[in-house]
């Protein structure tokens, strides 16, 4: 029943401040100014959100893939590092065993 209730104030709500607007074209302009702006923002917004999803997958993929807008510089390819020579393993001295004292007779 609560539910019911909200939903019907809601439209209830709708329909007066439609026709506030409707008698102050002032408010209408502002209304129309504020959506056209807000709908401008997500077009950028979801503009912004393909373009990083088409970069990422081509970057998981390992396609590369240009960028529309930007121009990035070209990536020379890594140097070879030479062969590190193997050094041979350190000889150490076996371990031994701590001469041990003879017991005192005190």
């Amino acid at each position: 029943m609560k539910k019911l209730f909200w939903i019907i104030v809601g439209i209830f709500a709708g329909v007066e401040i439609k026709k506030q607007l409707d008698k102050n074209p002032e408010a209408q302009a502002k209304l129309d100014d504020a959506t056209k702006r807000a709908r401008e923002f997500g077009e950028q917004i979801a503009e912004q959100v393909t373009e990083g999803f088409k970069e990422r997958t081509s970057e998981l993929r390992g396609t590369p893939r240009k960028p529309a807008a930007k121009k990035s510089a070209a990536k020379k390819p890594a140097a070879k590092k030479p062969a590190a020579a193997k050094k041979p393993a350190a000889k150490t001295a076996p371990a031994t065993k701590p001469a041990s004292a003879p017991a005192s007779d005190i």
